[in-house]
Formats: C-alpha cells, structure tokens, sequence
C-alpha cells in the first residue's frame, strides 16, 4: 500500500478542514446561532445522501477492482453504466422523498422561531436536488478508486471542501437566507459531480468501449452491495442522529454548541478515513493471492492508526480550551468543551472500528456488519434520547461514544469469527 495514496487522500480530506476552521467563525457571527445550526443540518444531511447510492458505490470498486487486471476488462464499462443507472434511479428516489417531506410541513419539526417557515421549506427543496447528485458520484468515485487515482479525487475534495465553506461564507457577508446558502451547496455537488464523470472516463479511456446496461452486472452489484445497502442507509444516519435530536429535543441554537467541538473532534477521522480507502481494494485484491499478506498489511496499518489516533486525541483533548477559543475568538462554551473531551474517546474507538469494518468488507462479509448496525439501530436511539433529556448535550456526545466504542468491539469480535471459519 503506497503513501503516496495515503498522502493524496489525507490531502483531499485535510485542507477542507483548514477552510472551515478559517471560515466557521465567520459564518457563525453571521448568520447567528439558529441559521447557523440549520446549515449545520444541512451539512449533515447531504453527507447522509451518500447513502442512497445504496452500496453500489462501494461494489463498483470492488467489481472493478477485480476486473482491471484479468481478461474480462472490457466488460468494465458495462459496470459504470449499470452502477450509473441504478444509483440515478435511488437518487431520484430520495429527492422526491425530501420534496414531499417539505411539502408536509417537516420544516416546522425544527425549532428555529428566528427563520421564516417559507425560507425553510425552500431550503429543503433546495437539498432535495442534491440527493441524486451525491448518489451517482459515489459511483464514478468508485471507479477512480479501484483504479487507485486518488490524485484526482482528492484534489477535487479539496475544491469541494472550498466551496462547501467558503462560498456559504462568502454569501453570508451579502445576505442570511438560508436557501440561498443551501442553494451554493447545491451547485457545488452538481459540478463535483461533472469532474468525477470526468476523471472516471479518463481512467476508462484506453477501453474504447461504450458501456451498457446489464441485468446480470446489476445482480453482482446488488450482491455484494445488497447487505451493504444495509449499512449504507443505517451508518450514516447513525453517525448524522445526533444534531437532528439535538435540534427536535432542544433547538436549533444548541446544535451549534454541539457542532463546533464534533467538527474540531470527530473531523480528525481524515486519517482512518485515508487509509481505509487504500486499504480496501488493496486487501480485496490481496486476499485472493496472499491471505498471510493480506493480514500483515491490515494490522500493520492498524497498529500505526491507532498509535497515531491515541496520541492526536489526547492532545486534542487537553488542548481543547484554547483551541476553541482561538478559533471562535471569544472563551468557549464549557459545555463545548465537554463534548469535545467526550467525543475525542469514541474518534478513537471509531477509527479502530473503520479498519475491522474496511477488512470485513474486502472478504465480502457485508451481511455481517449490517446485521451490527440493524442492531444498534435502536439501541442507539433510545440512548441518544434518554440520555440528552437527562444531561442535555452532553448526553449525545456521550451516546456517540459509547456507540463507537460498541461498534468497535463487535467488528473486532466479527473478525475472530470470519478468521476460525
């Protein structure tokens, strides 16, 4: 597994947080805590709209993966276009869900008595349209993934980053609608979208091949993806439930002083993230020539993870105070600070889980970790609930942790399994 991929993809997902420690203050002292808070919301939810791509993403990589270095590479193409389709259709899908939900009133479900209802339910019209958007880009990231081109990809999530802060920003100094901020992030996933379509077909270009639909591709797709679709829809929501409760339990105001200190912790992620990502298809293809190979690269890089992760975090922690203030420019809430502290014990758990999870996957046991998050499901919203009415929000950011902290448990339990089968 070279660095050089690591290093692209710890790029791509590190500078945009410069962008926002640069520009998060800004956009806060404009558009005040509860306009602020609905951004926060939307971030979140366009992050959940990878999901709907259905774990189709994720098993165009590996399909691909698997195809590029045998006989049947001309039968790639067909991929593309199955996983192209089908994830337009599940997009779709999901846009209409979020039109019909805001024409049901679901804007009025979040307390924001600050913000016109008609410039609310404009903005989840507005959010609506980047559903299918983000669904069929995890497609066309998928191919430049299993191609190992994360030059690109990164390169453009830096672009992405930009413009997922800077341009709200740069809006925030004209006006505080809200649509119109959601409008820019609209725009943004539209044009990420145009260049993963590009850099895909470039990796593509040497086939000379035009890619059609296929019933058969789209049954591979769908079986490894199937159980993955699980998970895909679940973790996401899992990860994103916490400033949604906060926001219907509390208010919109209070997803603020949840959100600085989540963003600042839990962002720290990019370095798991980065690894998983290579790892992934490096394993998968991996475990089909050298199994004993396969395990010393996992657990090579798990180890380096977590030393890296116990370190940063425990610093983080104690340094949280003064970070906070410095980036905010006023003292920071202690209740920030308390979250921040929380949340830094389950970003360690969770970047152990994200290797067990990316090594569960390369052997194809996607039905496993679905069947974990099917379970924690519940388990975690009842916690989340019960413990925000009784602790406010401190409570979710405990409820996070202890969740991660589970879910690393469980996939380290999962893998002495598949392991002894």
């Amino acid at each position: 597994m070279r660095a050089s991929h690591i290093s692209w993809n710890l790029l791509g997902l590190g500078l945009p947080l410069l962008i926002a420690a640069a520009t998060v203050p800004h956009l806060l002292g404009a558009l005040g805590s509860q306009r602020f808070g609905l951004l926060a919301l939307a971030w979140g939810l366009i992050g959940y709209a990878g999901a709907l791509d259905l774990g189709i993403g994720r098993a165009t990589t590996q399909r691909v993966a698997a195809l590029r270095d045998g006989h049947n590479e001309r039968e790639i193409p067909d991929v593309l276009a199955t996983a192209t389709r089908l994830t337009l259709i599940t997009g779709g899908i999901g846009m209409l869900l979020i039109v019909l939900a805001g024409l049901l009133g679901a804007g009025r479900l979040v307390h924001a008595n600050e913000v016109p209802q008609q410039e609310i339910q404009w903005a989840i019209f507005m959010l609506g349209l980047a559903l299918p958007m983000q669904a069929v880009s995890a497609t066309y990231r998928g191919v430049n993934e299993a191609y190992l081109s994360f030059k690109n990809i990164s390169v453009l999530r830096v672009l992405l980053g930009a413009a997922n802060f800077g341009v709200p920003y740069l809006i925030a100094l004209r006006s505080n609608r809200v649509d119109f901020l959601i409008a820019s992030l609209v725009i943004s996933r539209a044009l990420a979208l145009w260049f993963y379509r590009k850099f895909a077909l470039r990796c593509l270009a040497s086939l000379d091949v035009r890619g059609h639909y296929s019933a058969a591709v789209a049954r591979q797709l769908f079986h490894f993806g199937g159980w993955f679709t699980v998970s895909s829809i679940l973790s996401p929501l899992l990860v994103q439930a916490d400033r949604f409760f906060i926001a219907a339990l509390i208010g919109a105001s209070a997803v603020t002083i949840y959100v600085i200190p989540y963003e600042v912790t839990v962002q720290t992620l990019i370095l798991s993230g980065a690894v998983t990502t290579v790892a992934f298809p490096m394993i998968s293809r991996l475990l089909i020539t050298d199994q004993d190979g396969a395990m010393r690269l996992f657990r090579r890089w798990l180890y380096r993870v977590v030393a890296a992760m116990v370190g940063g975090m425990t610093l983080l922690a104690i340094i949280l105070p003064e970070l906070l203030a410095l980036w905010l420019g006023q003292p920071a809430d202690a209740n920030s600070v308390l979250v921040g502290r929380i949340l830094c014990l389950g970003v360690v758990a969770n970047s152990i889980g994200a290797m067990y999870f990316a090594l569960l996957h390369a052997k194809g046991k996607t039905r496993m970790t679905a069947m974990l998050h099917l379970v924690e499901v519940p388990l975690y919203v009842c916690a989340l609930v019960g413990l925000i009415k009784g602790f406010g929000i401190p409570g979710a950011a405990v409820a996070w942790s202890l969740r991660m902290i589970f879910d690393a448990f469980c996939l380290k339990v999962m893998v002495r399994q598949v392991k002894c089968e």
